[in-house]
């Protein structure tokens, strides 16, 4: 049986375009930041991927700032309102909420059953330096209305940040018509290498810019806000899955191909696996994501169980993993213990088949069944 990999939103698959780009990289030896011949060309391959990233999101390539990933963009940008009053969504992946937590004066936005922000609850805490709502969610895929919510942000004076790693390559971006002042992206869930990331920043390349700060100091890379060696390989890397994402249209691909694969599988889970219930709402999400629960059965029993399969699924977010407690994102939105540990999340990528999702359904409903007949929890 071939492995069926369902966990797309913790990492996708490294497209071989990326890793061809990524060994011809490996043949750019100099630092780019050096004045002589080597150095210059590694320069130029960074500036190329630059652009493209800044082609998928409508964004100018000054605007882009390289990272080591998701994590530290959205670092850099809490750090950069460090002390100062901010709201962040009851939802968001915890490089930005907990780091929001222990730097900034935080509050926290409610969210309702799908995990929807709304702007009456927007409207009840503000005021902030800095408002921050991810584009769409890790665990439910659940898509917010951010381009509202930036309008409501700046017409309080605050500045706008979302978190848009998950929505990358999945649906159309456009920070423009966004009108946001802070983007995270990263590579990894797009087909690229780990390691690497980005943040867009507002008219970085204006004096009104939004206010950064440089998170790593000690060089004058990326304008001085981000001190490092380049990693050229990596950047290259990132480069290419834009690029492949920009001349496939994957957010086509993943709208007219992927959602109605998503969708089957959410119909097979709720008619033939008893007590089961979903998560996410399908028709405000992103394509490829469909989060589940299933009563009486443990989630992280259920993923082990299929894992023995060869059926690689998620409970959650990947950087909670393993700390026992239930998923904060559930909490928020279901506020039932029972139901965050006893969930799984199926992120499908574009190399998901039919008959991938008709293979898995036999095996799930054996493998809840079991657990739910020996479980002590009556369903």
């Amino acid at each position: 049986m071939k492995t069926i990999y369902l966990d797309h939103s913790a990492t996708g698959l490294l497209l071989p375009e990326v890793k061809q780009a990524m060994c011809e990289a490996m043949d750019f030896y100099g630092n780019p930041s050096s004045l002589h011949t080597p150095g210059h060309l590694a320069h130029n391959l960074i500036e190329e991927a630059r652009q493209t990233i800044a082609t998928l999101i409508n964004a100018r390539p000054s605007e882009i700032i390289f990272t080591s990933g998701g994590s530290e963009s959205n670092n850099m940008v809490t750090n950069t309102f460090a002390g100062q009053p901010v709201l962040v969504s009851a939802i968001e992946h915890p490089s930005l909420l907990d780091s929001a937590r222990t730097r900034c004066d935080t509050n926290v936005i409610h969210v309702d059953e799908d995990g929807v922000v709304r702007q009456s609850n927007l409207e009840k805490c503000y005021s902030a330096a800095l408002c921050s709502v991810m584009l769409a969610n890790n665990e439910l895929g659940t898509l917010e209305p951010v381009k509202d919510l930036t309008r409501l942000a700046h017409n309080n004076n605050s500045f706008f940040h979302t978190d848009a790693t998950q929505a990358l390559g999945k649906i159309p971006i456009n920070v423009r018509d966004l009108d946001i002042d802070y983007m995270t992206l990263s590579a990894h869930k797009i087909g690229g290498p780990v390691g690497i990331g980005a943040l867009f920043v507002k008219n970085l390349d204006q004096k009104d810019h939004p206010p950064i700060k440089p998170f790593i100091i000690g060089g004058h890379q990326e304008h001085g806000l981000r001190a490092g060696t380049y990693q050229t390989v990596n950047i290259a890397g990132f480069g290419a899955a834009a690029k492949y994402a920009l001349d496939n249209n994957t957010p086509e691909l993943y709208q007219e191909n992927i959602k109605p694969l998503r969708d089957y599988l959410a119909t097979e889970i709720f008619d033939k696996i008893p007590h089961s219930s979903l998560n996410t709402p399908l028709d405000n999400s992103l394509p490829n994501v469909l989060n589940a629960s299933f009563a009486a059965a443990e989630g992280e029993s259920i993923q082990l169980y299929l894992d023995a399969e060869d059926i690689i699924v998620s409970t959650g977010s990947a950087c909670a993993s393993g700390d026992g407690k239930p998923s904060h994102v559930l909490m928020a939105t279901k506020n039932d213990a029972e139901v965050a540990h006893s969930s799984i999340r199926f992120s499908l990528g574009l190399d998901t088949t039919e008959d991938d999702i008709n293979s898995i359904i036999p095996h799930l409903l054996r493998i809840v069944n079991s657990l739910q007949n020996i479980s002590t929890i009556r369903t």
